[in-house]
């Protein structure tokens, strides 16, 4: 099954099963993909964790219930898994704006978000820097912290939050980092290192241990030799922005129609500066051939 049959057929198990208790280690069962590997591919595509998408599409469908039937509100929260009424309304006004009761009233505009199709993006107009290495097994060192599956969204908070705290910094000396005239080069960052449980994955904020390192008070991992299909963004003025689209346009483009499978193993991120002086990112993805 490629990629896009996989996400499809997980979708319409979502809806098969809607009324049930849903998570993310359910619903990749469907899929020849592990919990941490499916929330993170559905996380970069649709731009949303899975847990996200599910409570949209009850709150949805109980909207649409409210409108054309005359179940009760208490009914419609124990449906869609809420554990009162005033929970399930609290979610309901979050999304729709309006309580249930109101939401019966005619004229009422309400937020449904239909079912999800995955397709194939045709695009001729923006090209892809990409590229296939094999690397022997290395070592990062850095800051570990453990997330659940759906929780990639809050990657981007443990960045911002080891800048706030010096942690950062600390890495970044250890590592011998040079900065840039413009601002300071981040060091290398790697998610997905080794392979997660059942609930949830580690991602380090780390660099590539080399000569001269200090790892002590860091962890240490080793990264198996692995085949990367490398994924380069443009060189710009700025960084820790381009990430999220080489995931999703490597996930959504590229892996699809690549001649290549997404394997389990570290997901990296690397930050650096060009020889022209501007920033630019990277996204490596482990990968076999079909």
């Amino acid at each position: 099954m490629d990629i896009l049959t996989q996400l499809n057929h997980a979708m319409a198990y979502i809806e098969a099963q809607i009324e049930n208790d849903l998570d993310l280690a359910d619903v990749s069962t469907v899929t020849n993909y592990s919990p941490y590997h499916f929330g993170r591919l559905f996380y970069y595509i649709a731009d949303m964790p899975l847990s996200e998408y599910i409570r949209k599409r009850k709150l949805s469908l109980a909207a649409m219930a409210l409108k054309s039937g005359n179940e009760k509100v208490v009914d419609l929260a124990v449906k869609y898994g809420y554990d009162s009424a005033d929970s399930f309304t609290r979610a309901f006004v979050k999304q729709h704006g309006v309580t249930p009761s109101a939401a019966r009233q005619p004229g009422v505009n309400l937020t449904i978000f239909p079912p999800l199709t995955f397709q194939i993006k045709i695009k001729g107009v923006q090209a892809m820097n990409w590229r296939i290495e094999e690397k022997e097994a290395f070592e990062v060192f850095g800051i570990e912290r453990v997330f659940g599956n759906d929780e990639t969204g809050k990657v981007p908070d443990f960045w911002t939050e080891c800048h706030n705290n010096g942690e950062y910094e600390r890495l970044f000396q250890a590592a011998g980092g040079v900065k840039a005239t413009h601002g300071p080069c981040v060091v290398n960052a790697v998610c997905g290192y080794c392979d997660p449980g059942d609930n949830t994955f580690p991602y380090m904020i780390c660099a590539f241990v080399k000569d001269g390192c200090k790892t002590d008070g860091f962890k240490v991992v080793q990264i198996p030799k692995t085949t990367w299909a490398i994924f380069r963004s443009n060189e710009t003025d700025t960084i820790g922005l381009q990430i999220p689209q080489l995931f999703s346009r490597a996930y959504s483009e590229w892996l699809p129609s690549s001649g290549y499978d997404k394997v389990s193993g570290a997901d990296i991120e690397v930050y650096g500066i060009a020889d022209s002086g501007k920033y630019y990112e990277e996204v490596w993805l482990p990968v076999k051939e079909k």
